[in-house]
This record gives structure tokens, C-alpha cells and sequence, in this order.
């Protein structure tokens, strides 16, 4: 506990003590986002490389404060060690296509290429996998070929995720950090420390962000900020799934770890699903630009940046206590009354309008 403690504390003072100055210096070398007519919100002059002092904070964080048991299973410290290795290198590589992109930009074949390659290094060669359904669907354990696309398109779908969600000041660092604390939360009750710190030191470096990033926003994270944190909740989410928690206390044992996952991450995955099936039915690419997302329509419909955060993350944690007040029923009804519910409450949220316009 201690471990995860100091990693939340260590990654949010970086982020709070540098940002400043990398604000200052983004300035000073005109690494600014223009506001434009077609999808900017903003209308002043807004550094985009945020993601720096993320991704450093995290990655510091996480290799000081990491629980090392010398007295463990020597093959479990191996396997960590896999998992911390290939777990750097995919961030790396991440990170230097986010931050080419926020800077002189990158051609979608070239970031899909790196995509590739870092789902390549994750799912191959550091075996991040979703092996199980854990029952869910009458499915059990999946065959290794399925298992490596299953795990490559989750991974690549959280990522784009992430990316398609930051649109709105501090929607994507709020999200960001509700999703480490929920991760963090269940790894810790599941006993494995390691994955609670990864996932609370995501959490203090954007909640140390959020200070300079809620609205009206000083810095954007930009595409660098936004890879790092949708690979870490990508993964973060196989390894949920793929973990046992069946030594977890009643009645959180009970729960069927997919729908977990999916809960947690349940605004990215709709709004995602959501936008992506709009533009397919009007015959447009599924990843041609526009202003179309739930959070576009909330400030549309007249609610702050703000606001609009603060209604994002209750529908998320409303998604996450229905998982759990239905953990005793069937698994699979709960899929279906998950649906209904996510259906009802996007219906509602766009639906709510109000005179006061909203603020850039």
C-alpha cells in the first residue's frame, strides 16, 4: 500500500511542479495548437505537448516505487520483469509517434504502422493477452490465434479511444483518471500491487494535470498524452480479464471480470462505438473528423466544459455501479441491462439542454 501511495503522490507533484515551465517553453518555441473553423473549441493559442511531463511522471514514477519481493517465486519476478520491459518499450515508441504528431504531425499510414508494431511488441512478444471470457457468453478459454486478434483490436480501439475523446477541456484527463483509480482500485483488492501502482501513478500524473488542463485549459496533452494513456488502460483492461478474482471478497468475486473491464472504460468504448457507427450509416470513413462526439452535442447543448466532464464521469461511475448491484444475477442478462442502460442514459444526457450557452 505504501508503494502505491508514494507512486500516486510522486507522479502528480512531477506533473504539478514541471508543467509551468513546459507550458512557458511550448510558448516561447510556438508549440501551440491554432484554433481553426473546423473541430477546435478553443480560441486562444494553446501549447499541445502535455504529454511529455505525462508520460515522464508515469514512467518515473512507476520504475522508482515498483513493489520488488525478493523472496517471490523466481519465475513470477521473471514474468514481471518481461511485462515492466516490453511495457517501456511499447510506451516509448508511443510516446516519440504522439509527440512527432503534436509537433510537425505524422501521416495516418505512418501512425497506423506504429500502432502495429507497438501491438506487435504487447500482444506477440509480451504475451498481453486476454486468454478467458471467464464464462461470459458460455465462453471460456480462447484459442491462442483468437486470442492474440481479440487482444490486438482491444488494444487498438482503447488507444483510439483516448485519442477520439479529447475534445473538450479535461474530459480526456478526467476520464483518464477515474479509469486509473477503478483499475487501481480492483488490482489492489486483488492482490497485485504492481498493477495498482501503474494504474494510480496514471491516475496522480493526470490528476496533477487536470490543473492545468480543466477549463478554460492551459495545456493540451495532445496525441502523445492521449497514446500513453489509452495504452495503459488498454492494457490494464486485458490484464483484468485475464486475471482470476476468484480470491477477491464477496460479492465482488462473483463478478465476471469482461464486464468489469467494460464498465470501467464504458465512455470511451460508447462514444467510440457510437461515433463510428453514425459516420459508417451516413456513408462517410469511420475516421473522417467532425463535431458529432456526445461530448460536441453536450456543449452544443449548451452546458460548460466543465460540465460537460463532470456529466461524463457520472455516467461512468453510474455504468460501473450497475455492473455491481447486478453481480448476482446472470452474467449475461447483466450485458443485456448494461446495454439498455448505456442506450437510456447517452438518450437522456442528449436530450438535456439548457440556455446558458457553453465556454470555449
Amino acid at each position: 500500500m505504501k508503494e502505491i501511495i508514494l507512486g500516486f503522490l510522486t507522479s502528480f507533484f512531477v506533473v504539478l511542479i514541471t508543467t509551468p515551465s513546459l507550458i512557458k517553453v511550448a510558448k516561447l518555441k510556438h508549440l501551440v495548437d491554432v484554433p481553426s473553423e473546423d473541430r477546435k473549441l478553443h480560441v486562444r493559442r494553446v501549447p499541445t505537448i502535455g504529454g511529455i511531463i505525462i508520460f515522464a511522471a508515469i514512467l518515473f514514477s512507476f520504475t522508482i516505487w515498483i513493489p520488488i519481493n525478493p523472496y517471490l517465486d523466481p519465475v513470477v519476478l521473471a514474468e514481471r520483469g518481461n511485462e515492466i520491459k516490453y511495457l517501456t518499450a511499447a510506451l516509448i515508441i508511443l510516446f516519440f509517434i504522439g509527440i512527432k504528431d503534436d509537433i510537425i504531425g505524422v501521416s495516418p499510414v505512418k501512425k497506423l504502422i506504429a500502432l502495429g508494431l507497438v501491438g506487435f511488441i504487447l500482444v506477440v512478444m509480451g504475451d498481453f493477452r486476454i486468454t478467458s471470457f471467464d464464462g461470459l457468453l458460455g465462453l471460456n478459454e480462447i484459442p491462442y490465434w483468437a486470442s492474440i486478434l481479440l487482444s490486438f483490436f482491444v488494444y487498438v480501439v482503447v488507444v483510439n479511444a483516448f485519442n477520439l475523446i479529447d475534445g473538450v477541456d479535461g474530459l480526456a484527463a478526467g476520464e483518464g483518471l477515474l479509469i486509473g483509480v477503478l483499475f487501481g482500485t480492483w488490482f489492489y483488492l486483488n492482490d497485485n500491487p504492481t498493477l495498482a501502482l501503474l494504474a494510480f501513478t496514471l491516475s496522480g500524473a493526470l490528476f496533477g494535470f487536470l490543473f492545468f488542463n480543466f477549463s478554460p485549459a492551459k495545456i493540451f496533452m495532445g496525441d502523445s498524452g492521449a497514446m500513453t494513456i489509452g495504452a495503459i488502460t488498454s492494457l490494464l483492461a486485458i490484464w483484468l480479464i485475464s486475471k482470476d478474482n476468484s480470491g477477491m471478497i464477496y460479492p465482488i468475486s462473483e463478478i465476471k471480470t469482461p464486464i468489469v473491464a467494460m464498465t470501467i472504460l464504458a465512455y470511451p468504448l460508447t462514444d467510440t462505438l457510437r461515433i463510428f457507427s453514425l459516420r459508417i450509416f451516413k456513408g462517410l470513413s469511420p475516421f473522417a473528423a467532425d463535431r458529432n462526439h456526445i461530448h460536441h452535442c453536450l456543449l452544443r447543448n449548451g452546458f460548460s466544459h466543465r460540465n460537460v466532464v463532470f456529466i461524463i464521469l457520472l455516467f461512468n461511475l453510474i455504468m460501473v455501479g450497475i455492473a455491481l448491484s447486478t453481480v448476482n444475477i446472470d452474467p449475461n442478462l447483466t450485458l443485456v441491462i448494461l446495454a439498455i442502460a448505456d442506450v437510456l442514459l447517452v438518450t437522456i444526457m442528449l436530450k438535456i439542454k439548457i440556455k446558458r450557452g457553453a465556454k470555449a
